[in-house]
């Protein structure tokens, strides 16, 4: 029923060249970033902060799309248009980010699960009105002794098909977020292997939901060593291994990967994806970005709640995310940092 829409919906996020901005950052988070530039996190600095990201000039040269905390797809411009409808104007798809959040798994200790499924069929139908086209749910899995367990790999996948589902039966794409987490002293091969086993459950919870891959994105880790690990990873390294992993686990039919960054830097992100995108081997998908911090950090650091500088923390977006597009098309070196 709505597959045309989804067709063009994914089209669009998946375009050549562009990538996607992660701004849905839970009140928690949010609060601990604006900390840290010494900002409180008010509405209306929430407001502020995420309509400076959303007028940079000219950012959907760049970006696709954008997911929105709920607070966000509410909220209006100074001017008085919904936040949603701003982005539309940059030629960029408004998203929305569902989940409810993990919580520890009983009986599981050190594993969690995310929750968010009640209630969700009308969330959406109402985000829908809003001015959302697509969604995003997100699954955290933590290596570490013992862990993950099987249950716990068990029990995300599902949610996230059932999530990807429902998301479907109302026209609305759904962006799949299995994330392993960076967190740990294990090495490269061992989040190869985790990476492997969830996305080999993911994908098979997917077709037992019926969910259409041609109307999905996924949105993983990359496959690093955790970031206490003494061994770290060339960029050649990281896409060499991930690549690897999600030729096995991927199927074709996914119209695109959008790597999260995880908490890598800002510019090991950005040569990570570049890496991938000049692997010798043509990919079956497309490989692009959608990226929190490693897009924004610049930009609040810039910003520091001044209107002052507002345009100076709008060209640090720019930066990035034109840097990011070069990464998306195997262009970027390290030297247009400079730039």
């Amino acid at each position: 029923m709505f597959s045309q829409a989804m067709e063009r919906t994914v089209a669009e996020l998946t375009a050549p060249a562009k990538g996607i901005l992660a701004a849905d950052e839970s009140a928690g988070t949010i609060e601990k970033r604006f900390k840290s530039v010494d900002v409180a996190s008010t509405e209306e600095n929430r407001r502020s902060y995420r309509e400076l990201l959303f007028t940079a000039p000219k950012l959907g040269d760049y970006i696709s799309g954008v997911i929105l905390f709920e607070e966000t797809l509410k909220q209006k411009s100074e001017a008085g248009i919904a936040l949603p409808q701003v982005l539309a104007a940059q030629g960029i798809v408004p998203g929305i980010k569902v989940d409810k959040g993990a919580q520890a798994l009983a009986n599981f200790p050190g594993d969690k699960a995310t929750q968010g499924l009640q209630g969700l069929a009308e969330r959406l139908a109402g985000y829908k009105e809003l001015g959302a086209r697509f969604a995003k749910w997100r699954a955290v899995i933590t290596i570490g002794d013992g862990l993950p367990s099987t249950r716990a790999i068990e029990v995300n996948a599902d949610s996230l098909a059932r999530y990807a589902a429902i998301c479907q039966e109302l026209g609305i794409v759904p962006i799949v977020e299995p994330e392993v987490l960076m967190d740990g002293n294990h090495g490269i091969e061992r989040c190869a292997g985790v990476t492997e086993e969830v996305l080999e459950t993911v994908f098979h919870a997917l077709h037992r939901h019926r969910v259409q891959l041609e109307y999905m994105l996924l949105k993983p880790n990359m496959v690093l060593p955790g970031k206490d690990c003494p061994q770290q990873a060339t960029a050649e390294e990281v896409a060499a291994a991930t690549l690897i992993c999600f030729r096995r686990t991927v199927p074709a039919a996914v119209p695109g990967i959008h790597f999260l960054s995880g908490g890598q830097s800002d510019e090991a992100a950005t040569a990570n994806l570049n890496a991938m995108n000049t692997y010798a081997q043509k990919q079956p998908w497309a490989l692009s970005f959608s990226y929190g911090r490693a897009l924004q950090a610049p930009a609040l650091k810039a910003w520091h709640g001044m209107a002052a500088n507002r345009e100076a923390a709008q060209q640090a977006l720019l930066k990035r995310a034109r840097l990011n597009s070069a990464a998306r098309q195997g262009k970027y070196t390290a030297s247009m940092e400079a730039g």
